[in-house]
């Protein structure tokens, strides 16, 4: 098997993602960096606060508050790893396009010389029959 077989045979292995846990991780982070996951989020939380606001009793209740505190804490502390894993994968996957690249330049760099040796003859050729 030549070299950039080998190189297009990792081409197609890193186009998939190894583990159950790195397929989640690419998919939630399509979710999770999409403009209706932050417009429906905002929604939620509009949501929330005016519940909070209306339905307390007279004094308002600040533990709901809270609540609500714990859990956007809760949210973000779960999906910074989930996009950071996300993004080591599309690292990986970048440095492995860029080896693919380097090994179909150095390639072609090969054939292009051996195209100007086989030129080089043909002009010696052309010019001793003149």
């Amino acid at each position: 098997m030549e070299k950039g077989e080998k190189a297009k045979e990792g081409v197609s292995k890193i186009t998939r993602p190894i583990t159950f846990a790195q397929k989640a991780a690419d998919k939630l982070t399509l979710g999770i960096g999409s403009w209706s996951f932050i417009i429906s989020f905002l929604i939620i939380l509009i949501i929330w606060i005016f519940a909070i606001i209306f339905f307390s009793k007279e004094v308002l209740d600040l533990d709901h508050f809270l609540i609500l505190n714990l859990f956007l804490s809760c949210v973000a502390a779960i999906q910074a790893p989930i996009i950071l894993m996300s993004q080591n994968r599309s690292s990986q996957k970048d440095r492995k396009r860029m080896e693919y690249d380097y090994i179909i330049d150095r390639k072609t760099g090969r054939e292009i010389e051996k195209i100007k040796i086989q030129l080089d003859k043909i002009e010696n050729k052309l010019n001793q029959r003149r």
